[in-house]
């Protein structure tokens, strides 16, 4: 019941948050004080309000989704972490566990990255054509605007913030930016450069390897597709740590 109430009143407060208009630069300190009232008034009148005003107050998540994948992804695949220790990621709403994830340590990120070193150095990505390339970061991005409701509600139960903005900005970015670097991927033109005498100077730009990234918590998915994006068009290969505590 009290998880109940604490969700009600999140989606009362933002909802009435998300109905205010955006005041100018000049009103906006004068109505501080007002929308702090009229909130604090929301809320209140929510409080007071019957348990089955408040069970209908609530929003769930649309569509029902499903945490499928609570392991590491390494060399393709997803494994338990090393040591078999896992944590609770947990509704920022509620507090309730949503899933217990695998917790890597030393000994993964080992793996990950020997995993990731030999398919730079023994698999066909760096090996593509530039071209082809571009062609798999497409369907990639095809693929998240195809499943974007699952990745939305999954990034709102987990990371709080509202359907609205995952459904409606984030996600929609993330394909985006993934099509972005794609364009990129067959249009990195190396370079003559002027010479003395009987000489050819030539500038490549060659992968360098494998890319260890680090993403924050605040979006997650979009930093995702930052760091992955052109690391990926360039034709390196990656390991990277998404933040634990979203």
């Amino acid at each position: 019941m009290a998880a109940t109430v604490r969700r009600a009143a999140s989606s009362v407060l933002s909802r009435f948050l998300l109905t205010k208009p955006s005041p100018s630069p000049a009103s906006a300190a004068g109505n501080k004080s007002a929308l702090l009232g009229a909130g604090a008034a929301a809320l209140h009148r929510f409080s007071t309000a019957p348990a089955s005003a408040a069970a209908a107050a609530e929003e769930p998540i649309q569509p029902a989704v499903e945490v499928k994948h609570t392991q590491l992804l390494i060399n393709g695949n997803f494994v338990d972490a090393a040591s078999g220790k896992t944590f609770p990621t947990l509704d920022p709403r509620t507090g309730e566990v949503i899933a217990r994830v695998a917790e890597g340590d030393s000994e993964d990120i080992d793996r990950a990255v020997a995993a990731a070193r030999r398919a730079f150095d023994e698999g066909p990505w760096p090996r593509m054509t530039a071209y082809e390339r571009c062609r798999v970061l497409l369907r990639f991005a095809d693929l998240i605007e195809r499943h974007a409701e699952e990745v939305a509600a999954l990034e709102t139960w987990d990371n709080g913030k509202t359907l609205a903005q995952a459904a409606g900005a984030e996600v929609p970015m993330v394909a985006r930016c993934v099509r972005y670097y794609a364009g990129w991927a067959d249009k990195i033109h190396g370079l003559v450069a002027p010479a003395d005498g009987a000489h050819h100077v030539q500038v490549l730009h060659e992968p360098v390897g494998v890319a260890g990234q680090i993403i924050p918590w605040n979006f997650p998915l979009l930093m995702f597709a930052w760091k992955v994006g052109p690391a990926l068009a360039c034709g390196n290969t990656v390991v990277l740590k998404n933040p634990a505590w979203l």
